[in-house]
């Protein structure tokens, strides 16, 4: 069985961070209830007894430790993640901090506290890495509009990409809208991105104004049928809290859960067992057919279930059909108007094979494809349904639609280097960069 550690870099890396690891426990709690010790637990979880020693399969579950990595220089994200329900899933030797903050200046946390830190860093990591069995990738969570999430997240992708060539990297990075209200974040943007393309081997962007644009027009809908939105939507939703509870999240927490379901669904046929199972590595081997193109698109489907089934139901070729429309994509692009160099699909629960065959003929002619690689499709099935969902559909795909997003970071980067906005620390760095 693949493992692979997670990397949490940043303010926003742990606060979806700790989403993931809330999700996924809520997962396997609910399939697994006898609380073995087994393959799935294993992907991301160390078994361990009171003493620390670890625990083979087959036994019950002692003490769960997560493989996984808390890095931020400022401590309070990561405190609250400590004191929450989740907190005695890290020890000490998971956890990188400092209080001092990078200021949202991407120089400041490549430049002076990826040198300062390397060495703390590279313990930890390598900590996690002799408690692998079968050590396959390395997960990167972290935002490039903020200063550490930037610029300590492109530090320690160069430095795993030395000290752990032959271990995957797979960078989930959260892009800030067109409206952020930092200032810098343009230039955070460019010299983050430089680097996860150069020192990354697959890119998972998610962009702020998309799941904030997905939040709104399901709360919308969720409130206009007469009820109160809280009702309308199924408690446990990929919008929802994880618990069922029924109490809706605020805005800005329902988009860490998108965030964090994507993830999970992303990763569950490294979890559970399917008819066909795709992990991290396959996503990056049939995904990426050259080098430097290697930023995938993503959307899920259904994004949330309807408390009232008869108000809202999606039968099981609509929810193919809705992966490949605009509004579902997790990044603000148009996948209709570019050209896919390949496509992933990924389903759960009580979805057949025959019937992700029959979707993909069905969809295939209406995407656009380049001659050479008209069958390039990916698809994976996990006969384990997400939790308060009985299906789900997630398509992960390497489309050219994506330079409309980065051709806006470049233009809203242009705009501020020619005015030389906010040029101080990261002055010589820009600099060097648009030579």
């Amino acid at each position: 069985m693949p493992e692979c550690v997670v990397v949490q870099v940043g303010q926003c890396g742990n606060q979806i961070g700790s989403r993931f690891w809330d999700l996924i426990l809520h997962e396997h709690a609910k399939h697994n209830r006898s609380a073995t010790y087994d393959e799935s637990f294993a992907a991301f979880f160390k078994n361990k007894d009171s003493s620390g020693t670890a625990i083979g399969y087959g036994q019950k579950v002692s003490y769960l430790e997560a493989r996984g990595l808390l890095v931020d220089m400022e401590e309070g994200v990561v405190g609250q993640v400590l004191k929450s329900r989740i907190g005695e899933l890290f020890s000490h030797n998971q956890i990188v901090t400092s209080n001092s903050g990078s200021g949202n200046n991407w120089a400041v946390g490549y430049a002076v506290y990826g040198p300062e830190y390397r060495e703390r860093l590279l313990d930890a990591l390598r900590i996690e890495a002799e408690q692998c069995d079968s050590l396959q990738s390395y997960f990167l969570i972290n935002s490039i509009g903020g200063g550490t999430g930037s610029g300590l997240g492109s530090y320690m992708v160069e430095m795993l990409e030395d000290n752990f060539p032959r271990v995957q990297r797979f960078a989930s990075v959260l892009c800030p809208s067109a409206n952020d209200d930092v200032v810098t974040s343009p230039y955070n943007s460019i010299l983050s991105y430089s680097k996860l393309i150069d020192h990354a081997e697959c890119i998972l962007p998610i962009e702020n104004q998309a799941l904030a644009d997905i939040c709104d027009r399901v709360g919308s809908f969720a409130g206009s049928h007469g009820r109160p939105k809280r009702e309308a939507i199924k408690p446990g939703s990929a919008i929802t809290d994880s618990l069922g509870t029924g109490s809706r999240p605020s805005n800005f927490d329902a988009m860490n859960n998108i965030a964090a379901n994507l993830l999970i669904n992303l990763t569950s046929s490294m979890r559970f067992e399917g008819s066909l199972n795709v992990d991290l590595n396959d996503i990056t081997t049939n995904l990426v057919p050259f080098p430097r193109l290697k930023c995938l698109i993503s959307s899920m489907a259904p994004l949330y279930v309807a408390a009232d089934h008869a108000v809202y139901s999606r039968n099981m070729d609509q929810m193919f059909t809705d992966c490949f429309q605009r509004d579902s994509h997790l990044l603000k692009v148009d996948p209709k108007s570019g050209v896919y160099l390949g496509c992933g699909l990924i389903t759960r629960g009580d979805i057949e094979l025959s019937d992700l065959r029959r979707n993909i003929e069905r969809i295939r002619p209406t995407l656009k494809f380049p001659v050479w690689n008209t069958e390039n499709w990916k698809t994976g099935v996990c006969a384990i349904p997400p939790a308060g969902q009985p299906r789900c559909v997630l398509q992960v795909s390497n489309n050219t639609c994506v330079q409309t997003s980065l051709k806006s970071m470049v233009e809203r980067f242009t705009k501020l280097y020619r005015r030389r906005v906010r040029l101080n620390r990261n002055s010589e760095i820009v600099r060097h960069w648009c030579i």
